[in-house]
Formats: structure tokens, sequence, C-alpha cells
């Protein structure tokens, strides 16, 4: 049997080590490969939203990872969501936006749902996307959105450290407000490491590890 390949589309190149060490440990075997265009959330974020044109190259890269002999592919980013849900509807095989095992992970743990983002263009399709899941699980849920303002200003300009104390901040301060955190951006992930245990009342998700988890008991079952 030819083993699987999964085609990894990605809008910066920071994401390519984290989801290689994570297809290692949960995907052995599996063929991996990445495209990578950071003029996507570039966009998205110069234009405040997705537009249609942006969401057309994301189609065209999910057509282009199919063709490259992809049998499952995961696209990265959670600020181009939509899209990946249009380039599924189009594509012969499985397309997974990133967030959505998240999603789905934190309507099962509880009711009262936080999402935490640096940047609203990624915090308000996370959080349309647990509504959505919440819907087609049949759940009714209470959702708090949190925007961590200038913390992606800080990363980008050099201050990972402040972009990391802000984060922590949000995190308390929710944690003591909801039963689950989402966190709405990969990049906000490593800051849940530097939390205490005494500070982690609920539980903080990150998108790739569920996202990668996910694809393995799908692979597994086939």
């Amino acid at each position: 049997m030819k083993p699987v390949t999964l085609g990894l589309i990605h809008t910066s190149a920071t994401l390519v080590p984290i989801f290689q060490q994570l297809c290692s440990e949960y995907l052995p075997g599996v063929n991996v490969f990445n495209i990578v265009d950071d003029s996507l959330i570039k966009d998205v974020i110069a234009k405040g939203k997705l537009v249609p044109g942006t969401a057309r190259r994301v189609v065209d890269y999910v057509a282009s990872a199919e063709a490259a002999g992809a049998d499952q592919i995961l696209v990265t980013c959670s600020s181009i969501g939509r899209a990946v849900e249009t380039a599924a509807a189009l594509s012969s095989v499985p397309v997974l936006r990133v967030d959505q095992p998240m999603a789905d992970l934190a309507v099962s743990k509880g009711t009262r749902i936080g999402v935490v983002a640096t940047l609203p263009t990624t915090l308000e399709p996370t959080a349309d996307l647990v509504k959505r899941r919440a819907q087609v699980a049949g759940k009714e849920i209470e959702l708090t959105s949190k925007l961590c303002e200038g913390a992606f200003d800080a990363l980008m300009s050099g201050n990972p450290g402040l972009h990391d104390q802000m984060v922590a901040q949000a995190l308390r301060e929710l944690s003591a407000q909801v039963d689950v955190i989402l966190l709405a951006q990969a990049s906000m992930a490593r800051v849940v490491d530097t939390l205490s245990e005494a500070e982690k009342t609920v539980p903080i998700i990150a998108s790739p590890p569920e996202a990668v988890r996910y694809l393995a008991s799908v692979i597994n079952r086939v």
C-alpha cells in the first residue's frame, strides 16, 4: 500500500518546523510537503478581512496541493478559514482548516468558551467557526472573545517578550470567566508553557496539535 501524502499550506514559514515536528510525532510514515506564501496573511491584515481575490488564491493553492499528489490537505492559518471551506467543497481529497478540530474539542468540553487572538482578522473567523460548530453539535454556548491589542505588533517588531506577557495576562483574565480557552493563532501556543500550573485553571487549546491528532485518527482509520 502506498504511503499517505499530506499537503500543508502555510501563510508563515515559522509554522513549517512546528508542523514538521507534530507530523513526525503523530504521522510517522506519512509523506509531508509544504506550500508557503506569507503574502496571503499580509493581504488579509492590510485589508482588514479576507477578500475574494485572496480567497481565490487560497483555493488555487489547495488545487495545486491536490495536483502535487496530496491525499489529505491541511491549511494552517485561521484567518483564511472561510476560503479553506470553499476549497474543500471543490476538492476531490479531504481539506481541513486548522482550527476546526480545536473548535469541536472546545464545544465538547464546555458551554462557556473563550477565544484569544492578537489579530482581529483571526479572532472573528475563529469565533464564527466555534459558533457554527456548536450549532452542528446542537449545543448552546456562551462565547467570549478577547483581542490582545498590540501583541502582534510587538512580536513582528522583535519584542516577543512583550507579546508573551500580554497574551499571558489575557489568558489569566479569561480563565476566570470560561470553561475552556481557544488560542486563535499558533504563535500564541508557546505562552501556555510560561504559565504556572496554578494559573492553568481551565483547558487551553492550540490548533496545531489538535489538527494533526485529528488527521492521525482519520488516516489510521483508512
